[in-house]
């Protein structure tokens, strides 16, 4: 193999100042002949050239396409590319390691526009999630807001308009009041422009096509006071961002209530409550209710009270304890026995045992619902309902949400659930 001599120095920048640069790289700058400048910064790296340097300096105004490629391959003497940041970070680095040797590439980082951000609003990063959908697919946006992170850096696309698509899927997925919105514009540069944005407003009409965006989650004070009546919106829950499943999706959460067919007064049971959002919505319709919630996770009994708190209900009844051992203690014969029974959040033998201590006596009326994920236990729980005297019905909730792309629109699916209902 042909030992290559002359070499490719990517240079990254968080200035348009020459003298902003290490003085390695100044010198690096006034040596090399060739500078190569992406072209939506072009004058003013051009406007270098009127320092006293070395060498008389021929620029080349790059895409980042195959013509720079083709360019950088013709020159026989060393090369200066331009960049911004890190080019190994979503950066022009991939595009020329596939293109030419480790041998021939040099890399000078400077720090990451998401770096400077974080910076500037003073918010650590390490646990932040970043992507870039910046010439990419808008896949990974869609799957990082649905994981709801504390934190989120979006390095965006002025060509398709996705700071729109941002609010657009912010909107859909009913996070708009999650998240503090910071835009940041020329981030590094002496045109820098830091500013939180209302998504509930028409984005300004002066933003920089040089933008990131950065999604904060917000620390408020949450009033019940303009919560709807009914199908209240999944982000007034508190839950834990690593265990999802604590929240049963509004969607779902829609359907089960309306299955209860929730009385005026009575005993509810909310098994494998999680964050308690059925059992709180359930009382926050009907107020006269006696609400068990009852969970054995760690922290569920913190969750729910908080909960309580937002939605300005309280259940009198929390029990952050394994139902089979409620169900088998001596005090069980004390509790009141419900007239309405969710089962949720635990296994199939668990179910089966619920049904028959708890069904059996169920007064006529008695309704029981059991959401469901797991397609093999249906059968099952539906027998052991009948054989307690319940008439049955499954349906499946089957729901998709509207989310922007670059062109145009697609529907997302929700994951199914079965919902099974018996009704003495």
């Amino acid at each position: 193999m042909t030992k290559v001599h002359r070499k490719i120095h990517v240079v990254g920048i968080n200035s348009y100042i020459f003298e902003d640069l290490p003085s390695k790289l100044q010198d690096l700058f006034k040596k090399t002949g060739n500078i190569a400048v992406p072209n939506s910064y072009f004058e003013e790296i051009k406007s270098w050239s009127k320092n006293d340097l070395e060498k008389k300096k021929s620029f080349f105004s790059s895409k980042s396409n195959t013509e720079l490629v083709n360019w950088l391959r013709y020159q026989k003497t060393d090369v200066i590319l331009i960049s911004r940041g890190d080019p190994l970070w979503f950066g022009i680095g991939r595009i020329l390691l596939e293109n030419f040797s480790k041998d021939e590439l040099s890399f000078y980082p400077s720090n990451t526009c998401i770096q400077l951000a974080f910076s500037k609003l003073k918010i650590p990063w390490q646990d932040a999630v970043y992507i870039s959908i910046h010439g990419r697919d808008i896949t990974k946006l869609n799957e990082a807001l649905k994981a709801r992170p504390a934190s989120l850096a979006i390095i965006t696309d002025s060509n398709n308009k996705s700071l729109e698509i941002i609010k657009y899927n912010l909107s859909e997925l009913n996070l708009i009041d999650f998240y503090d919105f910071w835009l940041c514009e020329e981030i590094g540069f002496y045109n820098e422009k830091i500013r939180k944005l209302n998504l509930k407003e028409s984005l300004p009409s002066d933003i920089s096509s040089l933008n990131i965006a950065v999604l904060i989650k917000t620390k408020k004070n949450y009033s019940n006071n303009n919560l709807p009546l009914f199908g209240i919106n999944d982000n007034v829950f508190r839950t834990y961002d690593d265990r999802p499943n604590l929240l049963t999706k509004r969607e779902v959460r829609v359907q089960i209530l309306a299955d209860l067919e929730l009385p005026e007064t009575g005993v509810i049971w909310d098994v494998g409550a999680g964050c308690g959002s059925i059992g709180l919505e359930a009382l926050k319709l009907r107020p006269n209710l006696d609400l068990f919630c009852i969970d054995k996770r760690i922290g569920s009994k913190a969750l729910i009270l908080e909960n309580s708190k937002r939605l300005g209900v309280k259940s009198e009844f929390i029990f952050e304890e394994d139902i089979i051992n409620i169900l088998n203690s001596r005090n069980f014969n004390s509790f009141e026995k419900p007239n309405r029974l969710v089962i949720g959040g635990c296994d199939k033998k668990t179910k089966l045992q619920i049904i028959n201590k708890l069904g059996k006596d169920m007064s006529i009326g008695g309704i029981v619902v059991i959401p469901i994920i797991d397609i093999q236990t249906i059968k099952e729980l539906k027998e052991e309902l009948e054989d307690k005297n319940f008439k049955t019905n499954l349906n499946l909730v089957q729901t998709y949400k509207s989310l922007s792309i670059a062109k145009g629109m697609r529907l997302e699916p929700n994951n199914p659930v079965f919902i099974l209902k018996g009704k003495k």
